[in-house]
């Protein structure tokens, strides 16, 4: 089993080595991921500048790994287009340093490589672990190992990926969820630099809203200490509200005449 291991926290990212430590066994791992801190940058590439590649020798045995000057989504199509030998079974983003829950996966890097994953026809899973301090990566790296012989048994819909949440501080369980609401107080603080021009570092805060959605929830589930597995596919089409736009442009066709 080949196996193509991206994430968004650059290639020397603690939680990477625990998950290559998890599926030392399992089959051929090829790294290929980020030189540096590249979370938040959602499913960008680069096209405006050459993308650079540097093999790495890592601490972890691996068949071979590569850092890229690019975003996840940049290791992942260089991955299968042209570093691989061959044709990955299974990618596998992470394990991410944070929670990406909710609306968090429309800016997470570590997701957007699992999900070039699957354009690709990969299956493909983004793993991460729900906390900044004292991360224990051993229980979300134990848990991939164990999931991803299921996935090979029972195949993932087409066009889906899992988007698995880890709490930390121990687990009741695991749950299959849904995305929840997840929305955060902005901070921008504005500074001047020694030139005299203004400059932003952003910063911000989960708000803690009450989650309106029916049923489980990736937050409410993380929030409670279980697993959270979250299928999500990549048709972001509403299909219940293609008829009423139908209708209310009718009605300004109409209006028009």
């Amino acid at each position: 089993m080949r196996i193509l291991i991206s994430n968004d926290d650059g290639i020397h990212a603690d939680g990477l080595k625990a998950l290559l430590e998890s599926l030392q066994d399992l089959g051929e791992l090829f790294v290929v991921a980020p030189d540096r801190e590249r979370s938040a940058t959602g499913h960008g590439i680069t096209v405006d500048r050459p993308l650079r590649i540097t093999p790495v020798r890592l601490p972890v045995n691996v068949s071979r790994a590569w850092a890229v000057d690019g975003t996840p989504a940049d290791c992942v199509k260089l991955a299968v287009e042209d570093l691989l030998p061959e044709p990955p079974h299974l990618v596998v983003a992470g394990i991410n340093q944070g929670p990406n829950l909710g609306t968090d996966v429309l800016y997470s890097g570590t997701v957007s490589a699992a999900i070039e994953g699957v354009i690709n026809g990969f299956p493909a899973l983004a793993v991460s672990l729900a906390a900044y301090e004292k991360m224990d990566f051993g229980p979300a790296g134990q848990f991939i190992r164990e999931i991803i012989p299921a996935i090979f048994k029972n195949n993932l819909p087409p066009d889906t990926l899992l988007n698995i949440n880890v709490p930390a501080g121990g687990t009741r369980g695991r749950r299959i969820t849904c995305l929840g609401n997840r929305r955060y107080i902005n901070i921008f603080h504005k500074r001047t630099d020694p030139r005299g021009r203004v400059y932003y570092w952003m910063a911000g805060e989960p708000m803690d809203m009450e989650d309106k959605k029916p049923g489980n929830t990736d937050v409410e589930a993380v929030r409670n200490q279980y697993i959270s597995i979250t299928p999500i596919q990549l048709d972001l089409t509403n299909y219940r509200a293609m008829h009423g736009v139908e209708n209310w442009l009718s009605d300004l066709t109409q209006a028009e005449k």
